[in-house]
């Protein structure tokens, strides 16, 4: 097995890295302390391609693998955790049109959200319907010429700032069957936006709830058939939890990078912290446990790539290592800093906390373990 990175992989990284240094790094501390979220800024990740990563090129996109878009995901983290998050979920929702959505559906939204120019948001959780996402309320009801949609959606990144939201909606009877996927414009009569949640971390991206009140949805607007909703979210998660991971990686690398330049510089004692062999240890650790965390997370995009019977396990696996591992680095990096690591002069406590949700969505960590646990029993193959 090679690992090395190919060429066109290294200049990939690279082009991330130079954006990341250049335009996000430099602002993130500001617009999470402002709320702002960064359009202009995701419009110029978009002029490279980083906002169609993996949607096919027939529409626009580079067409690249989960391999390629995870590499590329770690470098922007390393910039700004929040803004990379916002266009991996645009990412997702910009595949999932381009891939089922119908010819009328494709011709309005993908030229615009390849380039950044619109901006996709993905709505499948619900108020009483987070990890249990195949009992979701919000229904589609079938008319002449379309649904009516009505429900509502929560923990929505970007509601109120983009242009099209990806909506799964009850068009059938109960369970995984009856859920129905759309791509509904997020200025719509009836679709309804409530006020931009307060958060612990994330704050450079508004999350609201959606309102669906008797919502016009044009037939075409459908992606795929009548009840393969939750079949298009479950390969979505797939992807999503590769792309949260990455995230987690990448916030964490530059956690890291930020400790070990603080332990050369910070004296205690009449010497560098980097002298103290306890302090060596711990930064070694969180070294080696980032490696192993990046390294599953490719190896399951990898699986996922290949279509692996087991990718699903193998996602499940990457985000609920590498999430851990990612909030543990940055904890430990905040530790090392001591009382400067506890305030907002410096990264580390935006790190731990724009990180600590990703424990939670695409599924929760507990819920990747109920995945990986089931696969375990229902299967005497070993997972290699």
């Amino acid at each position: 097995m090679d690992f090395t990175l190919s060429e066109d992989q290294q200049a990939f990284a690279e082009t991330a890295k130079q954006f990341a240094q250049q335009v996000l790094y430099p602002h993130a501390a500001r617009w999470d302390r402002e709320h702002h979220f960064p359009v202009a800024e995701i419009r110029q990740a978009g002029e490279l391609g980083f906002c169609g990563l993996y949607t096919p090129e027939t529409e626009g996109g580079l067409g690249l693998s989960r391999l390629d878009a995870a590499i590329i995901f770690e470098q922007l983290a390393m910039g700004c955790t929040t803004t990379t998050a916002m266009l991996t979920i645009h990412n997702m929702a910009t595949w999932m049109i381009a891939t089922w959505g119908s010819t009328t559906a494709k011709a309005m939204w993908c030229p615009h959200l390849v380039t950044g120019e619109k901006l996709a948001s993905y709505c499948l959780t619900e108020p009483g319907a987070g990890s249990d996402a195949a009992s979701l309320k919000t229904t589609a009801t079938a008319t002449a010429d379309g649904f009516i949609l009505n429900g509502a959606k929560v923990f929505i990144s970007g509601a109120g700032s983009t242009d099209v939201l990806v909506v799964m909606a009850r068009t059938g009877g109960e369970g995984a069957a009856g859920v129905s996927a759309f791509a509904v414009p997020a200025d719509c009569e009836g679709v309804i936006y409530g006020k931009a949640e307060e958060k612990m971390g994330w704050n450079a991206q508004p999350t609201r709830m959606i309102t669906f009140e008797d919502v016009k949805v044009e037939r075409a607007w459908l992606l795929g058939e009548p009840g393969d909703g939750f079949k298009m979210a479950m390969q979505g998660l797939d992807g999503g939890r590769i792309n949260i991971a990455t995230c987690s990686i990448g916030t964490a690398q530059q956690a890291l990078n930020t400790a070990r330049n603080y332990m050369q510089e910070r004296e205690q004692f009449g010497k560098p912290l980097a002298a103290f062999q306890a302090l060596q240890f711990k930064l070694a650790d969180m070294a080696t446990e980032l490696v192993a965390a990046r390294h599953l997370v490719r190896l399951a995009a990898f699986k996922l790539d290949n279509k692996d019977t087991d990718r699903t396990t193998y996602c499940a696996m990457a985000k609920r290592f590498a999430t851990d591992v990612g909030f543990s680095v940055c904890n430990e990096a905040l530790q090392l800093h001591g009382g400067y690591g506890y305030i907002k002069e410096y990264p580390l406590e935006r790190h731990m906390r724009d990180v600590r949700v990703h424990q939670i969505l695409e599924g929760t960590n507990e819920i990747m373990r109920l995945i990986i646990g089931r696969r375990l029993l229902a299967d005497e193959r070993e997972i290699l």
